[in-house]
């Protein structure tokens, strides 16, 4: 069997940097924003090109932790509308709700799973106060033009990047605009992945940075001295320490990842099967393969008894999911015929550092003969 993610795999060749971290980080005997958080925090600012990067325990805490330190800042209140895409997966509007603002859904483009710029402005009010990107399997949204939108309407972007460690705006910027704030997982299976729940902030508001590394602890920037309400959200050093070890090699695993997408997308030949759309630059870390089908679990049943694991990257939309049948919106009712039909269609093929040209040819082999 070609597994979906073989995570041991993938950790396999730093074991041995792993066990010289864990036995660093118990001999220093200091275990909370110790010396590898700061490490970590410089060396992902520098990545991305920013000034600030504050560690959190999980992505969905940096993006709660962005909304909050907004508030805090007086640049958004309670009750404002954020505007999300309609297929997101769920974390990205429990954000919104975790921090007490409102989730304005809209549909994304069919060929790229992104939100569709041309249809924000018509989901604009003047309680509308932010825009939350998220930039879906791996591939940046349109962001020049929700940028402009953005600025003509005084609005701010906030960015969901859980799936997009390493991707680049035009050939040479990490972050899509200097007056993004950015929220990134470090979750297992993502591009760069640790050993356990993390997450990271990124920005260049000096004053929201301040805010975020005090809401992460307690609210204080001074122990036993509080200055807001906040949560215990820190990067925990070990993971910190398994990240410093992996980050030098993420650009080289996400251009494996885009040599195995190159491939899947000039030689899977069937017309059941419709691959991603991608211009073949860097905009793409390619967290996931997802291709569409109209029999989808047909054809997952297929590949699974020919030796191939796939996964559903997502089954059932934000709009139609239990938790949101009392919503006061009426969410469960509603209609996106483009979120739905995504939904209702996309499989994830295996792609990974460790999935092998062999495995590639076998798994298209399979897929053209479906």
């Amino acid at each position: 069997m070609i597994p979906f993610l073989d995570l041991k795999k993938i950790n396999e060749p730093y074991e041995t940097a792993f066990q010289e971290k864990m036995k660093a980080v118990l001999d220093n005997g200091w275990y909370i924003l110790g010396n590898e958080v700061k490490e970590f925090e410089t060396s992902f600012a520098n990545y991305c090109g920013t000034k600030h990067c504050i560690g959190t325990g999980n992505g969905f805490d940096a993006l709660v932790l962005i909304f909050k330190g907004y508030i805090q800042l007086g640049k958004l209140q309670k009750g404002d509308e954020v505007i999300v895409p309609a297929n997101t997966y769920i974390a990205s509007i429990l954000a919104i709700l975790q921090a007490d603002l409102i989730p304005i859904l809209v549909e994304p483009k069919l060929e790229t799973y992104n939100i569709n710029p041309d249809l924000i402005s018509d989901k604009i009010t003047s309680k509308t106060k932010a825009i939350l990107v998220v930039h879906l399997y791996g591939q940046l949204a349109e962001m020049s033009a929700i940028h402009e939108i953005a600025v003509a309407n005084d609005l701010l972007v906030i960015e969901d990047a859980a799936q997009a460690h390493g991707a680049i705006r035009n050939q040479k910027s990490r972050i899509s605009n200097q007056k993004s704030s950015v929220a990134y997982s470090f979750y297992p299976g993502k591009n760069l992945g640790t050993l356990g729940d993390a997450g990271a902030v990124i920005t260049n508001d000096s004053d929201l940075a301040e805010v975020i590394r005090s809401l992460r602890n307690y609210g204080s920037e001074t122990k036993y001295y509080n200055d807001y309400i906040g949560v215990n959200s820190r990067l925990d050093e070990l993971q910190a320490a398994f990240l410093n070890v992996k980050l030098p090699n993420l650009d080289t695993e996400n251009e494996w990842r885009r040599t195995i997408a190159r491939r899947y997308l000039s030689e899977i030949k069937n017309d059941k099967i419709i691959v991603p759309n991608w211009d073949l630059s860097n905009n793409h870390v390619f967290h996931l393969f997802v291709i569409r089908t109209q029999n989808r679990i047909d054809l997952q049943d297929y590949l699974h008894q020919n030796g191939i694991q796939t996964v559903i990257h997502y089954p059932v939309p934000p709009h139609k999911q239990k938790a949101f049948s009392s919503e006061a919106s009426g969410w469960n009712h509603l209609s996106f015929p483009i979120t739905e039909k995504i939904h209702n269609e996309v499989l994830s093929l295996p792609i990974s550092p460790v999935l092998t040209m062999d495995e590639v040819s076998y798994i298209v082999s399979v897929l053209n003969k479906y």
